[in-house]
């Protein structure tokens, strides 16, 4: 992906995509809510249906219905994984491998082969399998995290990511070079439905707290997609309002009520109304705005700023921002997760052949770890949660 400079976006697009969102939810300058360039609308009052009576079908409904991530919290470890070793799997889109960090002594400890260009390491819906996406490979590789063997390649056309729908039916590739969004049996990776979509780039998502619609960045044409889930099916499409835009990893909020969309060209996030799909306002974090990840307490959204160096920090209770962690000496922060006590943010450095340590309470770099060439979706495994849908790991 590129690391041109972007252009900043102007004040008064922020503002007009601020009040646009501000309007939708009855608010603006008529109500006497005034909204700064550089703070977030309010959050939209958007009626609810019950997640546990309407859930897509099928699906675990959310333990707290306020809180998408209420089964996340620490240690909250499933008996599936609770026995398995913690490890960072760090996916070397350049070098064709990926490097197994033990975190207690912050060492590589193995170094797996794999398929050619691998994207990113997914936890599979039951928990059981991490899948490596060798994206120019065309295959998924097998990762046994009880014991860290990888095994027989599966056959999947351009899997640059891999998500699964709530109900655990089917696996997504985002086949971004293809242009589709395929569903597949999420056990045997055989083909069920092939959507074709007409932008371009299709590489990130998250589902709403319901589960029956998920929300897709597509990467070079800076367009968003609803989709669907049950149906398999394009709901509405459109395009960012920034010449450029280049949107990369979608977070639901923990109420469930917002889709923030991290955009590594206009340098922050899009904050958009998922259920009614309307203009999304923006936040500026940093340049390169890339990898979202949500703290233990879903007090915090961590965004790591690639082509600055440096990870903003989003108060979803203070609905602003309220911290910026740089790395001392740089680095290009990418994509990762946090460690199941909530105490480590792991983050790969893009382009500098390394693995980043960072605490959650402080900032502070804790190591800075050397791997292969061109780390990119690395996976912190286990975390808690009762199944994974997708990504380096999404868990409800």
């Amino acid at each position: 992906m590129p690391t041109t400079k972007a252009a900043r976006l102007p004040a008064a697009l922020t503002a007009l995509a601020v009040l646009a969102l501000l309007s939708a939810c009855g608010g603006g300058p008529d109500s006497g809510t005034p909204a700064a360039p550089s703070t977030v609308a309010a959050q939209p009052q958007v009626r609810k249906a019950d997640p546990a009576v309407d859930v897509l079908p099928g699906m675990p409904p959310v333990l707290d219905p306020h809180d998408v991530y209420s089964a996340d919290r620490p240690g909250r470890l499933s008996p599936v994984v609770k026995d398995f070793p913690t490890r960072i799997y760090v996916p070397n889109t350049n070098s064709d491998t990926v490097s197994v960090i033990d975190p207690k002594t912050y060492r590589v400890t193995e170094t797996i082969k794999v398929g050619r260009q691998p994207q990113h390491v997914v936890p599979s819906w039951d928990l059981k399998t991490l899948w490596v996406n060798n994206d120019l490979g065309n295959s998924l590789t097998p990762i046994d995290p009880r014991t860290g063997r990888a095994g027989q390649p599966v056959a999947v056309h351009d899997p640059y990511n891999l998500y699964f729908t709530p109900d655990g039916k089917y696996a997504i590739v985002m086949a971004s070079a293809d242009r589709q969004l395929v569903f597949r049996d999420a056990h045997t990776m055989k083909t069920v439905k092939t959507v074709p979509v007409s932008c371009y780039g299709v590489n990130h998502a998250d589902f709403s707290m319901d589960g029956r619609y998920f929300i897709v960045s597509c990467e070079f044409s800076g367009e968003l997609l609803k989709v669907d889930t049950a149906q398999m099916r394009v709901l509405r499409q459109e395009k960012l309002p920034f010449h450029g835009a280049m949107p990369q990893d979608v977070k639901v909020s923990p109420d469930g009520k917002l889709f923030y969309i991290a955009d590594m060209m206009a340098d922050g996030l899009w904050i958009l109304d998922g259920d009614h799909f309307t203009k999304p306002a923006f936040l500026a974090t940093g340049k390169g705005a890339h990898g979202l990840y949500v703290s233990r307490d879903s007090r915090q959204m961590y965004v790591s700023n690639r082509g600055e160096g440096t990870i903003s920090v989003f108060d979803f209770t203070q609905n602003r921002l309220t911290a910026k962690w740089r790395l001392p000496g740089g680095g290009s922060p990418d994509m990762g997760g946090v460690s199941a006590d909530g105490k480590i943010l792991w983050l790969s450095g893009r382009y500098n052949s390394e693995v980043y340590a960072i605490d959650t309470a402080t900032g502070t770099e804790l190591a800075r770890i050397g791997v292969g060439s061109g780390p990119h979706g690395l996976a912190v495994y286990p975390q808690p949660g009762r199944y994974s849908l997708g990504h380096t790991g999404i868990f409800r």
